[in-house]
């Protein structure tokens, strides 16, 4: 078996054990004589995959017996549309805030106003390209408003909150994509929490919603069926056949990571990881960090030599080492290690010493 280390932002990595098993069964499921993708959505087999998906993930995030669980179709970006049309009529004002913190939180800003919503941005770092989290006090949160957008997690700039936004009585909707299923969270801060499964939960395709039962109900007539995340709530994500082998998949991430510990585990091991190539990085000047300390992501980390050239040629030589998709986004520049839940602490060892080794034979100017 000829496995690389991938640090791909998404799709990523999936853990060994759940590869393991969706092979073992993937022509043949159970007593089923068929595989999940070959299985009907109204069968008894696939109705006990998403209800024990469903039971797994609660267990795992300790999600409260009052937000209901979406598991949808469209990728976290169509959220950037459902959120408004679910939401915007909470109350009389109409109104949306939205703390821009990097391109996934500015996309979700502009679809807001593309589609004639009153949207308002209360804090952005766009100014500082991005290289640390925006501070938000209650005081800046209108409580007239229907809610405020954040990205817990910037995939691209490597950042992260490190607290939740107190909001008052205004729901916190949070994109959490690229760090879900991470660590412990307390789901009840949050009016509604969505991600897409491809960092850390599943193969691309599937979408999950977590979103507290007084939000739903709130979409005008108008809005299209399929984002309505009430009609897909009755009807238990089963409206129409939802991405069925994604969400097996996603069945067995949360399962493993309940048998190895829960997210207070997981946590500790992507702490364990994050810390190798954090230390290394404040250790040495050849590598910088363009991140701030207090908004360093556990999940995505960034970092640049400062010549362009020599990046490229860090990327392409780490490729060839067996370390694959380390060049950074086009927006940040340098390289990106996507250290989701799925990757090894070897993975990171393995790394750091790629980059002593690289510094060495490749000094500066």
């Amino acid at each position: 078996m000829n496995r690389v280390y991938n640090f791909s932002a998404g799709p990523s990595m999936l853990p060994m054990p759940v590869l393991e098993r969706a092979q073992s069964e993937l022509i043949c499921y159970g007593e089923s004589g068929m595989s999940v993708m070959e299985m009907s959505h109204r069968s008894p087999d696939y109705e006990k995959i998403i209800a024990d998906a469903e039971a797994n993930l609660r267990t795992l995030m300790n999600i409260p017996d009052n937000y209901k669980v979406l598991f949808l179709q469209g990728g976290a970006s169509t959220q950037f549309s459902a959120i408004p049309l679910n939401l915007i009529n909470l109350k009389p004002a109409k109104k949306a805030l939205y703390a821009v913190s990097g391109q996934f939180s500015g996309k979700a800003y502009k679809e807001a106003q593309k589609m004639g919503f009153n949207a308002k941005c209360i804090a952005t770092t766009k100014d500082d390209n991005f290289d640390h989290i925006p501070t938000i006090t209650r005081d800046m949160v209108d409580q007239d408003a229907s809610y405020l957008h954040i990205c817990f997690n910037n995939t691209i700039y490597g950042t992260k909150y490190s607290y939740i936004p107190d909001t008052g009585d205004v729901p916190l909707v949070a994109d959490l994509s690229s760090c879900i299923i991470s660590e412990p969270i307390d789901v009840s801060k949050f009016g509604v929490i969505y991600a897409g499964a491809q960092k850390n939960m599943a193969p691309a395709g599937l979408t999950l919603v977590i979103v507290r039962e007084d939000l739903l109900g709130y979409a005008d007539e108008t809005v299209p069926t399929m984002l309505d995340w009430k009609v897909m709530a009755d009807n238990g994500s089963m409206y129409n056949t939802p991405p069925c082998y994604a969400i097996y998949m996603a069945g067995l991430v949360y399962e493993w990571i309940n048998s190895i510990g829960g997210l207070d585990v997981m946590k500790e091991m992507n702490v364990k990881k994050a810390n190798v190539l954090y230390d290394y990085l404040d250790s040495q000047s050849y590598y910088k960090a363009p991140v701030k300390e207090g908004s360093r992501s556990m999940m995505n980390v960034t970092f640049v030599t400062g010549d362009a050239d020599l990046d490229k040629k860090f990327a392409s030589e780490a490729a060839k080492a067996g370390l694959k998709n380390l060049k950074g986004h086009r927006s940040v520049g340098g390289m990106r290690a996507s250290i989701y839940n799925a990757m090894p602490y070897d993975g990171v060892v393995a790394l750091v010493e790629f980059m002593k080794k690289f510094a060495e034979e490749n000094p500066k100017a």
